[in-house]
């Protein structure tokens, strides 16, 4: 199967960098829109559209009004906000989307790839006001451990803390991540593995999934980048990474079960619901549970020879 993968976040397990994965899908979500993607127009654009054919003879020539697009979202138990991580305009409209689902539904929890779980604690610090933005920043090491401008994001958990919304700390500690990939999951000590799912949750049994990060495997050696001495471990790691976001959502909404979850995450870990998406399906288990996905930024490829397109929504910029 052709596979394709143009735009990449290249992935050093030494400083935990993020990969940039354009995907195959794995499965079909049960009341996922088969009209996907739509594409949503600029607002200047929006008189031109008038209705969506919902034949979907042709899915790519999908479009949709940000009114339109944002009705659909607000139906979702899960909006997925795929971004390009220095791209200024992503997220701000990150914010834009989170202020309009928040306008329909008080209950919304906000999960950020951005930061560590570890730091969970000096969130719920922050948004309870009893430290300073600064003292977050600190006591997170935001910048150590992301490092993208903080400016980017600071208006998204600002707006949390103003409207007292829960955020949700995601990412798998740098650390970790760095250990599984080079030495496996079995090298973990019992306080390192607080912070991901249980051995047995963390699944790798998808061939094609296997296959595409087999390309960027190869493809990293032969540039002499990323330092995990086997394709296994390379494996195992970006699984491990996308395996406990997915289980912090699905925690969160275990105990929360009226709360929209909005997370914010690199595109490569939502597209064609490979990564995060399909592993908080998995630990819902319910054919009713509902999510939906956006890309900020338009793809730079997108593969054409398969039923399940990139997205629900691809969201272009004025």
């Amino acid at each position: 199967m052709k596979l394709f993968t143009k735009r990449l976040f290249l992935l050093s397990f030494a400083v935990c960098v993020v990969i940039w994965l354009f995907i195959a899908p794995a499965y079909t979500q049960q009341g996922l829109n088969s009209c996907r993607p739509q594409v949503v127009l600029p607002q200047q654009n929006a008189a031109a559209i008038t209705s969506i054919d919902r034949e979907c003879k042709d899915p790519k020539k999908q479009v949709a009004t940000r009114l339109q697009a944002l009705q659909q979202l607000a139906k979702a138990d899960v909006v997925y906000l795929g971004e390009t991580h220095d791209s200024a305009k992503d997220h701000q409209n990150q914010l834009k989307i989170i202020e309009e689902l928040y306008r329909r539904n008080k209950n919304i929890a906000i999960a950020l790839e951005m930061f560590q779980r570890p730091y969970q604690g000096v969130i719920d610090d922050y948004l309870a006001g009893k430290i300073s933005e600064q003292q977050l920043l600190a006591k997170s090491e935001y910048e150590r451990r992301w490092g993208f401008p903080w400016e980017y994001y600071a208006p998204i958990v600002r707006f949390a803390k103003a409207k007292k919304l829960p955020i949700l700390a995601l990412n798998t500690p740098t650390e970790v991540t760095r250990k599984v990939a080079k030495n496996g999951l079995e090298s973990l000590s019992p306080e390192e593995r607080k912070y991901i799912p249980p051995f047995t949750e963390i699944r790798t049994d998808n061939a094609e999934y296997r296959q595409l990060l087999l390309n960027i495997f190869q493809q990293h050696q032969a540039n002499a980048s990323g330092n995990s001495p086997s394709f296994e471990r390379f494996f195992l790691a970006q699984v491990l990474w996308d395996e406990t976001m997915a289980e912090g959502i699905a925690k969160f909404l275990a105990k929360k079960p009226n709360y929209q979850v909005v997370v914010l995450v690199g595109q490569g870990h939502i597209v064609y619901n490979y990564g995060i998406p399909s592993r908080v399906a998995r630990r819902i288990n319910n054919q009713q549970f509902n999510q939906s996905s956006v890309l900020l930024s338009s793809p730079q490829d997108e593969q054409t020879d398969i039923n399940t397109p990139i997205a629900d929504f691809i969201w272009l910029n004025n």
